[in-house]
Order: C-alpha cells, then sequence, then structure tokens
C-alpha cells in the first residue's frame, strides 16, 4: 500500500478505549458488510395470492329473468 493510503485512518474510535480484539471484531463485521453481495431486487407477487381473487364477481343483469325464459 502507499504511504497516502496508510496515512488516512478509515475508522475513528470517538469513546471508549477498545480491546485489539474488539477493534478486530469491528473490521470484520465492517469487512463483511462491504463485501456483501448485493440483494436481488424483489419479485412481483403473484396473481395467485392477489386478495381480488377472494372477491366475488357481480352476477350478470338479468339472470333470474333468463333462467325462466327456459322453461
Amino acid at each position: 500500500m502507499s504511504d497516502a493510503l496508510s496515512a488516512t485512518p478509515h475508522l475513528r474510535i470517538v469513546r471508549g478505549t477498545p480491546t485489539p480484539e474488539e477493534l478486530a471484531a469491528l473490521v470484520a463485521v465492517i469487512a463483511a458488510a462491504s463485501n456483501a453481495a448485493p440483494s436481488k431486487p424483489p419479485t412481483p407477487p403473484s396473481r395467485w395470492s392477489a386478495p381480488s381473487g377472494q372477491l366475488r364477481t357481480p352476477l350478470p343483469t338479468g339472470g333470474w329473468s333468463r333462467s325462466m325464459a327456459l322453461r
């Protein structure tokens, strides 16, 4: 690494005195989070799970009068 990169700190401890183990754990968590794979975009919900499928559609107009006409 160049001296310019190593001279600027990437983390700064504002309060407290962490042990070397605590500091190593913090660096490991931040490094793992920065290298995490990007999440896939959410898939749209299926039409089968749409709540509108549970609603009853209206009956056609004049249904009873048409049923009597067949007799």
